[in-house]
């Protein structure tokens, strides 16, 4: 019974978060290329919660991980060279490149411990304690960390999934030549 009720509370969760949404007139939000990210709105490493959409008009690589997670903490070198590489560049989808990180830790020592540790050098950085159980991770689709989002100046998903070389590929087709 509390699986089900769970179940149906992830799902209100989810049509709520879509619903609240302003998506641009013509286009779906999900979790697909060509969909409008859904937002996200979590406490930063200060507390304070940080809104995916205040980055509007940037190029943004939503990315999803955990302290726990090796894949995750392996993948942490190529996000800091890439973003050093194109933080300040000029795309042709937007104004500048942005890193969205959420962790799905549960103990915000350890999450913050691993920015360090990992020089994850960019300011955009949310925690969702509810780890597994997060209605983001239902909202973008998740089954498994680490997982990414590649969105443009409109919120508009055009890749998903970008680990080690294929990240700096695909940001360097949207440089403004």
């Amino acid at each position: 019974m509390k699986r089900l009720q769970f179940i149906l509370l992830i799902n209100i969760l989810f049509h709520a978060l879509c619903m609240a949404q302003q998506p641009t007139p013509g286009l779906k939000m999900g979790n697909q290329i060509g969909n409008i990210a859904p937002n996200i709105e979590l406490p930063g490493i200060n507390g304070t919660v940080i809104d995916l959409y205040s980055l509007r008009g940037k190029v943004v690589l939503i990315d999803f991980w955990a302290s726990w997670c090796g894949p995750c903490r392996a993948e942490n070198p190529n996000l800091v060279n890439n973003y050093n590489q194109f933080k300040n560049a000029a795309f042709t989808i937007g104004s500048e490149f942005e890193i969205f990180s959420v962790s799905i830790d549960t103990n915000p020592s350890s999450w913050q411990a691993a920015i360090e540790r990992d020089q994850l050098n960019w300011p955009m950085h949310v925690i969702d304690t509810k780890a597994w159980y997060s209605p983001y991770l239902v909202v973008y689709g998740i089954h498994g960390i680490p997982s990414n989002f590649l969105v443009n100046a409109d919120g508009v998903i055009v890749a998903k999934n970008l680990r080690g070389a294929a990240l700096q590929q695909t940001l360097q087709l949207y440089v403004t030549k």
